[in-house]
């Protein structure tokens, strides 16, 4: 009962409604027991004693107490789901509002399917228990206590016989549920392997098919999917043990209830209608027996996936804002003080050290894996530091609102997402409240507006999943639109325009030199072509900055850079004193420095 109890503060607010729920089931348990009673009656009364007028009084009774049943039931199942569904409510909520403050660590450790499935059919597994199974439970309880009640009151030695195999049944549910539980949370786990495989073939479903790897992944699905289906296996198999025991129960049951009853009824120990009715009422006990493996069931379901669920909910965050931190609006200095940074046993930035002034733009080179977008990444405390410190406007970020820093910090990441939405609610997203006059303006700045305006509903077209139906740039110059119409104070362009070619890279970078007057920019890029103009190049490879300054200074320093530019460009003896009128469309033939 542990996960019920550390689970508790989702349904306590909502007990009312289980209470109203219980005290229902109980007076339809009660009246329940109303048939076998009047059945008594009519065997002993009307049938033996022939008062036949009491025929219409036992029928008004029966009638009576089905309608009364019928409509406590009605609302024993009301109040029963309404407290589930409410108290799951809150626990989704909670649940996503806990996702969404995770640190990029811990998506870098996670399998997005099987998140899917802990907030999909482990939350319904939990809501399932809560509505049904537990009342499910007490019904039991209540059918055993009211009808043990009544069997006594027609005959106690038939009862203390019948009362002979109880603990035998206790024994097999406790031990079956001892099997269960491991059976389900293996179940559960395996489902969540299938759901993360489906939805990375999903996702990748272009490089799938380019590869015409369709044959491996449907085998991969297969493997994941006989792990699923060898796991519900398992737990089939426990419940055709269990259920043999269960009616072997029951039946032995009958079997006392109808021989030793019918000896005392032929002693005249026990009246007939009495024996009647003690069988009625052994039946409305012995059903519930028969359900009480689907309710262990669905209570061992609820505890596995309850499991699962606290284990986010017990994750702590890496990166938690300070109730206090600083608010300030960002001016934009920012300085790396001999930082690193760890991603589990390995380095991904070692001993960096530099300084941004507000409104300069710093741009970053380096193969991939070097540590670029690692570095940016500290500048809105995506990442913690392993050691050192990353400090804007003289504040260390650890000690900043994380919402206050990170609103004035846009981010114009290589992989570009959209939402399913307008493209008019994708440029606003960090600003729903924006004018039609902002979005266009940041369009046309972001060098969108035209192909904006082309398609059939203009800002209003509907964007498909993750972007599907616009091209690469397409999509990256509205990523830029949105990063502009939130006014940063700090840009980061993570090779934001690696997606587009030359002649839009340049008419980009034109509209952007707008955009990035007065505020810090950091550019990433692997074409020279879009950093050259840059304050300050950082050189990085293997987590370090191994050189730094402008363009000329490291031409001329014949290092790393001078080699990548050698690299890209053919006729570097045309470029080696580039001038303050040189463009972009210098590098006709730049290709791109993997």
């Amino acid at each position: 009962m542990d996960v019920f109890r550390r689970l508790s503060s989702f349904y306590r607010p909502y007990l009312k409604l289980m209470v109203w729920s219980i005290t229902m089931l109980a007076m339809t348990t009660a009246l329940g027991l109303v048939y076998p009673k009047v059945l008594s009656l009519v065997i002993n009364k009307v049938i033996l004693s022939h008062e036949y007028g009491l025929v219409i009084p036992y029928l008004i009774i029966i009638i009576a107490a089905a309608l009364v049943k019928s409509l406590v039931n009605f609302g024993q199942q009301y109040t029963g789901q309404l407290f589930g569904l409410k108290a799951v409510y809150d626990l989704r909520n909670e649940l996503y509002r806990k996702l969404n403050r995770q640190s990029y660590t811990y998506y870098d450790n996670v399998h997005t399917g099987d998140l899917m499935s802990r907030m999909t059919a482990d939350l319904d597994a939990f809501r399932q228990f809560l509505a049904f199974g537990f009342n499910g439970m007490v019904n039991f309880v209540l059918l055993l206590a009211f009808g043990l009640g009544l069997m006594f009151s027609l005959n106690v030695w038939l009862t203390l016989a019948m009362l002979v195999l109880l603990p035998v049944l206790g024994f097999i549910a406790v031990k079956f549920d001892g099997l269960l539980w491991p059976a389900y949370k293996g179940v559960r786990k395996s489902l969540g392997r299938l759901n993360t495989k489906v939805q990375e073939n999903i996702m990748g479903v272009r490089t799938v098919k380019s590869f015409a790897r369709e044959p491996y992944e449907v085998d991969k699905f297969t493997e994941n999917n006989t792990e699923y289906y060898s796991h519900n296996l398992k737990t089939m198999s426990l419940w055709k043990t269990f259920f043999p025991y269960m009616e072997l129960v029951g039946n032995l049951e009958a079997a006392i209830a109808v021989i030793f009853g019918g000896w005392l009824v032929f002693t005249h120990h026990m009246s007939p209608g009495n024996w009647a009715a003690f069988l009625s009422t052994m039946w409305f006990i012995t059903a519930p027996m028969f359900q009480l493996g689907y309710q262990l069931n669905m209570y061992t379901q609820s505890v596995a996936a309850g499991e699962r669920l606290l284990e986010i909910l017990d994750t702590d965050n890496a990166v938690e804002s300070l109730p206090n931190g600083r608010k300030d609006d960002v001016q934009g200095h920012v300085v790396f003080h001999n930082v690193d940074l760890m991603y589990g046993s390995s380095a991904a930035l070692r001993g960096i050290d530099f300084e941004a002034q507000p409104g300069q733009t710093i741009a970053i080179l380096g193969k991939t894996g070097s540590g670029k977008t690692s570095l940016v990444s500290l500048i809105g405390r995506y990442y913690d530091v392993t050691s050192g410190s990353v400090s804007v406007d003289g504040t260390d970020v650890r000690e900043w609102n994380l919402d206050a820093l990170r609103r004035r910090v846009a981010f114009v990441f290589q992989e570009t997402f959209l939402f399913s939405s307008t493209i008019f609610a994708n440029i606003a997203y960090g600003h729903p409240d924006a004018s039609v006059e902002d979005v266009e303006r940041a369009a046309r700045m972001a060098d969108a507006a035209e192909f904006i305006d082309s398609l059939p509903e203009g800002y209003h077209t509907i964007v498909g999943e993750r972007g599907l139906g616009l091209s690469g740039g397409q999509k990256q110059r509205i990523a830029l639109a949105r990063a502009i119409l939130s006014d940063p104070s700090i840009l980061i362009l993570d090779d934001a325009t690696s997606a587009v070619d030359m002649e839009t890279e340049y008419e980009i970078q034109q509209a952007l030199e707008q955009v990035m007057k007065g505020r810090t920019t950091f550019i990433i890029a692997h074409r020279i072509s879009s950093l050259k103009r840059a304050d300050i190049i950082l050189v990085m490879d293997e987590g370090r900055v191994v050189e730094r300054g402008t363009h000329e200074e490291l031409l001329r320093g014949g290092g790393l850079y001078r080699e990548i530019f050698d690299m890209q460009f053919q006729d570097h003896d045309r470029f080696e004193r580039p001038s303050e009128s040189d463009d972009f469309q210098q590098a006709g033939e730049v290709s791109n420095f993997q």
